[in-house]
Parts: structure tokens; sequence; C-alpha cells
């Protein structure tokens, strides 16, 4: 990844569970679960504690219809480690009822909340007609799916997730298998609301600094432009991007709560966005 500390900043119980579910699968942990591991108390613990029920909760979307907005999100932010990942789990969780490669199979009622989902993730104009015949618990549920991997997708393109050898298929098969829960002793204290956790408490960074970067409001260089394109293009952010960052004198805990304080902020924006929506 393109920050050394999301693969070697771990704390001692993160590096010891990693090191003994490589042990156990053959394969290394995924950059999923070393982003998620790598500072619990800042993202991870409300992130997990949206994702966990949004994916595998109660719901009127089967999982592997969930699955399959998380991955019409992915190919929105043109994230390919988030499409490949969701695809499989699609197959995986949906046993056979829906197919990622044939969505028009899919039931009415999925693709008319796919596209709504997939406007809130670009940000346009959001046409609620298509939802009408939708309970409204169902729609909101949709958006939680979204909120979700808005952030993810975000963070993925901008760290440089990769696919390694043998990790589709372990770690899609052990998230499935966990329903997105981690063990409560790798993950840290923290505020429980997302807004809190990234951009209220103490950090290394400021909170004024983080929230700017959530919005672009009165952000200046050298985080302004690079914020912008994790908030509206994160799939053409670059090595160079973050090493012109590192070269100024930014340390990498500074890059890292930036670029997860502007990606929770476009999330929450659009989310925001779709629940005004749908109460228009």
């Amino acid at each position: 990844m393109r920050l050394s500390v999301l693969d070697t900043g771990h704390r001692r119980r993160a590096r010891l569970f990693m090191a003994l579910t490589g042990k156990l699968s053959g394969v290394t942990s995924p950059d999923i679960v070393k982003l998620l591991l790598y500072r619990p108390g800042f993202l991870t613990r409300p992130l997990l504690e949206l994702t966990a029920p949004a994916m595998r909760g109660e719901s009127y979307w089967t999982a592997g219809e969930r699955e399959y907005l998380a991955m019409s999100t992915a190919r929105v932010h043109e994230c390919p480690f988030c499409v490949v990942t969701h695809a499989e789990l699609t197959r995986i969780a949906g046993h056979g009822e829906i197919d990622p490669d044939r969505p028009l199979d899919a039931r009415p009622e999925l693709l008319a909340v796919q596209r709504f989902v997939e406007d809130v993730s670009r940000d346009a104009d959001l046409d609620v007609s298509p939802l009408r015949d939708l309970p409204s618990h169902a729609v909101s549920e949709a958006l939680n799916v979204n909120l979700v991997w808005n952030i993810v997708n975000r963070l993925a393109n901008a760290f440089g997730f990769e696919l390694l050898d043998g990790q589709l298929e372990v770690g899609t098969k052990a998230l499935h298998r966990a329903g997105y829960r981690f063990p409560g002793f790798l993950l840290a204290d923290s505020p429980d609301d997302l807004r809190e956790s990234v951009f209220e408490q103490p950090a290394r960074t400021s909170p004024e600094l983080r929230r700017a970067a959530a919005t672009g409001d009165g952000l200046e260089e050298p985080w302004r432009d690079y914020a912008a394109l994790v908030r509206d293009a994160s799939h053409r952010i670059t090595d160079d991007d973050v090493r012109r960052l590192l070269a100024g004198g930014r340390t990498e805990e500074e890059v890292f709560e930036v670029t997860v304080a502007a990606a929770v902020g476009a999330a929450l924006r659009s989310f925001d966005a779709g629940r005004a929506a749908l109460t228009a």
C-alpha cells in the first residue's frame, strides 16, 4: 500500500492476530483488514458498527443483494479491488439467487434501488419516483450499505489496495463467515458516532484540518488538491500524489487521517443528500 504504516504500524495484538490467521489460512491478511486494524480507535469501531448490521443484519434485501449493491458502488468509484471482492461475495452470499455478471436477472426492486444509490454515489440529481413501490425502510437500508462502501472504496483507491494470490477466495469466505465483525479485543475504545470519531476526537491532526478535508472549505495546499481527489475522483490518486505529500514533510499518520476525513466527509454528504431526497 502507499503508506508503509498500513503494513507495519499495527499494535502488537493486531500483528499477532494477522500472523495467526495468515498461518492458518496460508495467505497474508488482505489490505482491507490491515487498514481496519491499523488505527481501530480512529475510524474502525464506528465504521464496523455500521457495516455489520448493514451487510448482515435484518433487512428487506438479502445478503447477496446487499453485496451486489456494494459491487455497484465499487463500479461507480472505479475500485478494482472492491469490484472483484464484492462480486465474489455476491456469489458466496447469494447462493445463486443473483449473478453479478447478469444484473438484469435481479428482481426489479433491486435494480430500482441500485440506480438510486449509484446516483447518490455520484452526487447526481436524485429521482425517487422509481422507488415509490418500495417500503421506506428498504431504501434506507440500501443507503446504509451505500454509505459504508462510499467510504471504503475511496480509501481503497487512495491507499492502493491490491489482491494477492489466494486472498480473494480465503478472504471473502472469512469475511462472510464472520458477518463483517472483528474480535472485540482487536478494537480500541472510540466514540460510537462516525462523525465524532473522525472529525472531533484528538488525533495527530487537528479537528479543524479534518473538518476542512471533509468539505474542502478553507483547506490550503498541500492538502487541498489531494483531499479533493479523495472526495471526488479517488481512482485518479497515484503513488506520486502520496509521495509529494510525504516529501513535503507530511507524515504518513497525517496523510492517513486527512484521507479518512475526506472520504468520510464525502460519503456522509452523499448519504445526507439521499435521505433528504426521500423526505422531500
